[in-house]
């Protein structure tokens, strides 16, 4: 098996809110939780979810492409995504993806040489009033990310690989 015995716990959990032959539907969790556990989403994750929930591979990887929340290439152990929506850049989400740019010395999609940021280019998040709007880890939103709040940010996620 490709996941941890408690990953399956938390994907059983998951299908046990459908009924028996809707398992299909705890995909979206199951592609979560595996993500939360690997890092990414891989061609043998895709594989190995789509085999426990007994369905096909592909339906497992057309919801993977899907939704830009999961990430199919291997990313840095953490992901800070930023909206540039026309919204968000109205109030300066395109200068603060500029400034984390220059910051972290990589291009959307890409990953710092360390292996700890990568940088993404996301779409709305639902919180245009709160821009600019960065997601760190595809978990926890961080509003208003002017230069110093970006700066607080990384430090402290530098900080926790540290520890």
């Amino acid at each position: 098996m490709l996941l941890s015995e408690e990953a399956y716990r938390e994907i059983d959990r998951a299908i046990s809110k459908y009924p028996p032959e809707q398992k299909r539907s705890a995909v979206m969790a199951a592609l979560t939780v595996a993500q939360d556990e690997k890092g990414w989403i891989s061609p043998e994750v895709i594989r190995d979810v789509a085999a426990y929930l007994g369905m096909p591979p592909i339906a497992v990887q057309e919801c993977a492409t899907f939704y830009n929340m999961y990430n199919t290439q291997k990313v840095g152990k953490y992901t800070l995504t930023i909206c540039t929506n026309l919204p968000c850049a109205l109030q300066g989400s395109v200068k603060a993806a500029e400034y984390l740019k220059e910051k972290l010395g990589v291009d959307f999609h890409e990953t710092t040489a360390d292996g700890l940021f990568t940088l993404i280019e996301g779409e709305c998040m639902g919180a245009c009033g709160d821009a600019p709007v960065v997601i760190a880890n595809g978990k926890h939103m961080c509003c208003r990310m002017q230069p110093e709040r970006i700066d607080a940010l990384i430090a402290e996620l530098k900080q926790q690989e540290s520890a």
